[in-house]
């Protein structure tokens, strides 16, 4: 039986307006699309007294597409080449992976 939160999820990760076809590549494995949730938030870090801002890139993974992401892992949005870097964080549900990327 499909719980609440995952049928909820499908409809989000089919939402044309907030998903998108990604291809993932696990490293040494072939490619595969899956669809993706990409956000590219501003971040802000304190060092010191300063505080440096910069660019992030991330997704958002279903765990029923992409069952173990690794860094290292290729990602490539509209031909745009990515790399998985840090440890890949699971939702509370158990159902969606989030990556930090990094240029490729």
């Amino acid at each position: 039986m499909t719980s609440a939160f995952a049928s909820a999820l499908d409809a989000l990760f089919a939402d044309a307006h907030l998903s998108r076809d990604i291809v993932f590549i696990a490293e040494g494995g072939a490619p595969s699309l899956v669809r993706a949730i990409l956000r590219r938030p501003d971040d802000v870090t304190g060092f010191g007294d300063a505080r440096i801002w910069s660019e992030t890139t991330r997704l958002d993974l279903r765990l029923a597409e992409v069952a173990s992401p690794r860094p290292g892992d290729r990602i490539e949005i509209d031909g745009e080449p990515f790399l998985i870097q840090g440890e890949p964080v699971r939702d509370r549900e158990r159902l969606v992976w989030t990556v930090d990327l990094r240029p490729a």
